[in-house]
């Protein structure tokens, strides 16, 4: 195969289905890099040809979104010989600089979703961050303090992104990437206390308007379930590394879409 990555197109509107040949894709979340690895996933990034047409990064792909944390990250992205496509995680927004990690990413060849969404091979990719704010009755609502109002609209604007990117899909196929959880279930293990910091049932129901959704991937609940499904019964997966190490699979869980 060779080591250039295909250029995955921006669906337009009235765009017909592709073909219906399965996509292997690979997802992954919360990697975690820090400014002391050497090379920390090189051999996953190497590999995944062998197992997926697609690589799916979930988010917390660094430790804190320094930039010296996003180089050792891009040392290893070269190596990898699919189309990526990419979420940011709460961790990269530490430094303040996501848009710059962001950009960084996107010229290493990775599709990052901020608002858009991508067609590889008949299948959609579309998602983004998402947010916090809790699971079902117990997902906080616009109520009370001007803060906890602006804390919620925040929620329901990331969630209205992710919406206008599913949105410009027409692929009858279609992967959802995120970082927080849509459901509740891919969070069970972790603390009840810290559910409501793990996603949000807004994602979900987002997720839910819509028939063309074949699966979705998020990272950030590192000792949460590996799967779960929206109301409507759309497959979820946590994809977050030290879910997967749990498993006893490679660093990478592949789907068949």
């Amino acid at each position: 195969m060779s080591d250039a990555h295909p250029d995955p197109q921006t669906p337009q509107p009235g765009l017909e289905p592709g073909p219906t040949r399965k996509l292997r894709v690979a997802a992954v979340g919360d990697l975690h890099v820090g400014e002391s690895h050497e090379g920390p996933h090189r051999e996953l990034f190497d590999r995944v040809h062998e197992h997926a047409d697609v690589l799916c990064l979930c988010g917390d792909l660094t430790n804190f979104g320094k930039i010296r944390e996003v180089e050792i990250l891009l040392d290893d992205l070269r190596h990898c010989r699919v189309p990526m496509v990419g979420v940011l995680g709460n961790h990269e927004h530490e430094c303040g600089r996501p848009d710059e990690v962001t950009q960084m990413l996107c010229d290493a060849g990775v599709k990052m979703l901020t608002g858009q969404a991508y067609e590889i091979e008949g299948v959609g990719f579309a998602g983004g961050k998402g947010f916090i704010g809790g699971f079902g009755r117990y997902m906080l609502s616009a109520f009370g303090e001007a803060a906890v109002k602006t804390f919620v609209q925040e929620a329901v604007d990331d969630a209205n992104q992710i919406e206008n990117s599913i949105r410009m899909l027409r692929t009858e196929r279609s992967v959802v990437l995120l970082h927080y959880s849509p459901v509740a279930e891919t969070v069970m293990g972790e603390p009840p206390e810290i559910h409501a910091f793990l996603g949000s049932s807004r994602l979900g129901e987002t997720i839910d308007r819509y028939d063309n959704i074949s699966l979705v991937v998020h990272g950030h609940a590192h000792r949460g379930s590996p799967e779960g499904r929206t109301n409507k019964g759309t497959p979820v997966y946590n994809v977050a590394l030290p879910v997967l190490k749990t498993l006893g699979e490679t660093p990478y869980r592949v789907f068949e879409v």
